[in-house]
């Protein structure tokens, strides 16, 4: 897990720190010699660089359509690597993605050696490096199920360090500031790659982790020999055994009393392991995707996708008007001074970056709260029979695992949702101090919302299609994520470098995002209800009166002595 992190952070995805890549690009010539005549400038060109390449919007249109590729491929191609890592396993994947990220670098310093020839190069590159980027992400998703009720806290800090690796990038420039020359950093990254792929290839198993919902595990020991002694008749046998299958845990509760099922027989486990994966697959795909949950949260994520791309392709020329105002001649100066602005700002922006490996296990820890307390759980299946023996006084609160699922997945959706309402109300202030704390609102909901929509179709759909669904989600996302760059050239061309009118845009259209939490509510409820049922006829059959509590609704509880009125 150490090392997952560790690759996601320096490997993954990176090219969302573009800003900083952007700046060298420009340093370094790619697509300079479309500027020519008056549509040239020379704010590209650095006091102590040895290049002078002149640049203009159409040499920024160019560049920011390569980020738009890459970014999409970041994103749209989950949906194949989840069939893919299904069937094969996270290990090929992994592989491929650190070998795509090694040639991606290669192809970038190959396009630096000779920028008025071999810049379409850079296309490659960055498709390379967002494809690379995702593969790595993706099947360190598989990790956190090691780690039980603390799966969504691992989960979350697996996508921190994902969201966190946009600092790397601004890193790269400082080292190319002090005089490194950009093909020496990508060759020697490309390098840093190739140990991914022997780390993969020595570490990683060929099988995916298993989830902790799972029910049933099989140990399979393998013995040449036995020996044992016997106690009655004192004689000493040998039992030859080739295959054990032991159950790690022996005992099930009965739902009749406090009698216990024994499942001490491979025979027993075959026809367990049969009927849960009978029931689970008893529900169709075609269901899942065209359940109102799902269609809501296309909608909040395609938003949320296309905020984020957004502003992360336009936040130089946001800087950059705000420093210059929007005027089309400025004096030598005001450019110098638009640069530096500009220059200084990216690099805080990619630093600030790093809070995503502080802020995503929050979103996690909101996303588990109260997770093993549930009496469903793997680990307190006993509890439940407990806790339907009515107690003198007030009965104890009772914890069901899918409705606190929900209920924390909508606290996660209101605080994202909340916080991106923020950033959009920031990015409307032409206030350059303003932007660090519109800097740390774009940080903190890259990284929640993945972690809550994660956990929301982990609660409400079943784990064979957890996989799947968020695939074409994100695959969704990235397609929907493609309007950045219309808006982007929309606000360089006819609006001549303002975004008020496309930021403004935006955050009315983020305000639908609260749409989905509305909805999760609404579910829940109905869920309670379902609940409450099962669990009137259940103790109705144990002679147990039922009473009902509406107030147990508010917080995600069910109250073991409810009945409907």
């Amino acid at each position: 897990a150490c090392t997952a992190v560790v690759e996601n952070l320096f490997f993954s995805a990176v090219l969302l720190g573009w800003g900083s890549l952007l700046i060298m690009l420009k340093h370094e010539g790619f697509y300079s010699h479309i500027c020519t005549g008056e549509n040239s400038t020379n704010d590209s060109i650095a006091v102590d660089s040895p290049h002078f390449y002149p640049s203009c919007v159409e040499q920024e249109e160019i560049l920011n359509l390569g980020f738009t590729i890459g970014s999409f491929l970041l994103s749209a191609t989950t949906l194949p690597l989840g069939i893919l890592m299904d069937r094969f396993g996270p290990r090929p994947l992994r592989l491929v993605g650190s070998a795509s990220f090694a040639i991606s670098c290669v192809f970038m310093a190959l396009a630096a050696y000779n920028p008025p020839v071999l810049s379409p190069l850079i296309f490659l590159g960055l498709s390379l490096n967002g494809f690379g980027g995702i593969c790595l992400t993706f099947t360190s998703l598989t990790l956190p199920n090691m780690f039980g009720n603390l799966r969504s806290t691992f989960m979350a800090l697996m996508i921190g360090s994902y969201a966190s690796s946009a600092v790397t990038f601004p890193g790269v420039k400082l080292i190319y500031d002090v005089g490194v020359s950009f093909i020496t950093i990508m060759l020697v990254w490309s390098s840093l790659a190739c140990l991914i792929f022997l780390n993969c290839l020595i570490n990683w198993p060929k099988e995916s982790f298993p989830a902790p919902e799972e029910a049933n595990y099989t140990k399979k020991i393998r013995l040449s020999s036995l020996a044992l002694d016997h106690r009655v008749t004192g004689d000493r046998f040998y039992m030859h055994v080739m295959v054990v299958g032991q159950r790690l845990s022996q005992k099930a509760p009965h739902l009749d009393g406090n009698k216990e099922e024994h499942y001490p027989s491979i025979q027993d486990l075959h026809n367990e392991v049969t009927e849960s994966s009978q029931s689970a697959g008893s529900i169709p795909f075609r269901r899942s995707v065209c359940s109102p949950i799902f269609l809501w949260s296309l909608i909040t994520m395609g938003m949320t996708q296309l905020r984020i791309i957004f502003y992360m392709a336009a936040m130089n020329k946001m800087l950059e008007f705000q420093v210059t105002g929007g005027k089309e001649h400025v004096s030598a100066e005001l450019k110098n001074e638009a640069e530096q602005t500009v220059s200084f700002y990216s690099s805080i922006f990619g630093v600030m970056q790093l809070l995503c490996l502080l802020t995503c296990p929050f979103i996690g820890y909101v996303m588990d709260w109260r997770i093993k307390d549930c009496i469903d759980g793997p680990r307190n299946m006993d509890a439940a029979e407990k806790t339907r023996t009515v107690a003198k006084g007030k009965p104890p609160k009772v914890r069901y695992r899918k409705i606190q699922k929900l209920t924390n997945a909508i606290r996660a959706f209101v605080i994202t949702n909340l916080l991106l309402v923020g950033f959009g109300i920031t990015c409307l202030i032409n206030n350059l101090p303003l932007q660090y704390v519109t800097f740390i609102f774009h940080t903190m909901v890259r990284g929640f919302f993945h972690s809550a929509c994660g956990g929301l179709y982990a609660a409400v759909y079943p784990s064979n299609h957890f996989g799947t669904l968020t695939g074409l989600q994100s695959m969704i996302s990235a397609v929907f994520a493609l309007l950045q760059q219309p808006l982007f050239m929309a606000m360089v061309g006819p609006l001549h470098g303002d975004p008020f009118w496309v930021n403004l845009a935006l955050l009315i259209f983020s305000i639908a995002g609260f749409l989905l939490p509305c909805y999760l509510y609404y579910f829940r409820c109905k869920v309670l209800r379902d609940e409450a049922t099962k669990e009137g006829l259940l103790d109705q059959a144990n002679g147990t009166p039922l009473k009902s509590q509406d107030g147990a609704a508010a917080n995600g509880l069910l109250n073991s002595n409810s009945s409907t009125a």
